[in-house]
């Protein structure tokens, strides 16, 4: 049987033509390939040169002292003292904000996505937009406007604090939490309501269980990014040098705040021949606590990739 030599010829140059790239378009591809790599290599360098910054000078100050004290009774270039105060301070009032925005946000984001028509839901979205845009000062002047007036215009307390750090979490839980939420295929929903299950009862069952790895992931970074705030702190929850663990009662300290204070202070003075005195104690005391904060953030985000991977849905 003979084989057509046109034929096997036409094939061979089409085979050619498909794997063997233009030589423009190989140019075009390494060019666009150096950019994007470049771009990247540009991108990390700030974060690069902050995270060396915060290590290089705050390594050095980080001990087992200057976390489990703190910094009362301490004064001028005295090196004794540490951060134990703020780290629970922040703790503390982080966690109260958590306690109030997780549940509003979350049953704003399941109205928008499951109920929320019309009119209501179209303004909702717009405040959340909003409220999205807040300056941090604005919340913390919410929180004491609102207290003063039941408390009198001298109250300060780490509750006023964590209701300035809610203003500002709430549309970020509502805003994470709602796409998480629209990621649920409608078939599962149909499928519980087949199956005659009330809605309110598919949410909780089917909804929210699917979508728990990215709820949870979207609360833990909401945490991380109010948990660095400083002006709503400073104004509602003012400076202590003492440990305080009542956020009902009394005046907290917290780290971006004692970073704030620390770094304000500048260099101290110290006599000629005065023992167990370090004129830029403050400075190190700054540099310690903001390489303590990145950490716990940190933590934060890790926490939240380790939660997205135990329970994000199993493909069989």
């Amino acid at each position: 049987m003979s084989v057509d030599t046109s034929t096997t010829d036409a094939t061979e140059r089409t085979r050619v033509l498909l794997t063997t790239a233009e030589p423009r378009r190989r140019r075009t591809d390494r060019i666009m390939t150096v950019l994007i790599w470049g771009a990247f290599a540009l991108a990390m360098v700030p974060l690069v040169s902050l995270l060396w910054t915060v290590l290089f000078n705050g390594a050095g100050r980080v001990t087992l002292e200057f976390l489990t004290y703190s910094m009362r009774g301490i004064f001028g270039g005295d090196p004794s003292g540490g951060i134990y105060h703020a780290i629970m301070g922040t703790l503390i009032i982080t966690g109260w904000a958590a306690l109030i925005s997780v549940p509003v946000g979350l049953l704003v984001a399941i109205y928008l996505v499951e109920y929320g028509r019309g009119a209501l839901a179209r303004a909702v979205t717009f405040f959340v937009d909003v409220m999205t845009g807040i300056p941090s000062i604005v919340a913390g002047l919410f929180a004491v406007s609102l207290f003063t007036i039941f408390f009198g215009p001298g109250a300060r307390f780490g509750f006023m604090g964590a209701v300035a750090l809610s203003v500002l979490m709430i549309p970020v839980v509502v805003r994470s939490c709602e796409e998480m939420l629209k990621l649920v295929p409608n078939e599962l929903r149909e499928a519980s309501y087949a199956l005659g299950v009330p809605k309110w009862l598919t949410i909780v069952r089917v909804v929210l269980r699917t979508s728990v790895a990215g709820l949870t992931t979207g609360v833990l970074l909401a945490v991380a990014r109010v948990i660095g705030e400083t002006a709503p702190l400073l104004v509602a929850v003012g400076v202590t040098d003492s440990i305080n663990f009542d956020a009902f009662d009394g005046r907290m300290m917290t780290l971006p705040v004692f970073i704030y204070r620390q770094y304000s202070q500048g260099l101290a003075t110290c006599r000629e021949g005065q023992e167990n005195c370090v004129a830029d104690i403050a400075l190190q005391n700054a540099w310690g606590a903001a390489l303590t904060l990145i950490v716990i953030v940190m933590l934060l985000n890790i926490i939240g990739r380790l939660v997205n991977r135990w329970f994000a849905p199993k493909l069989r």
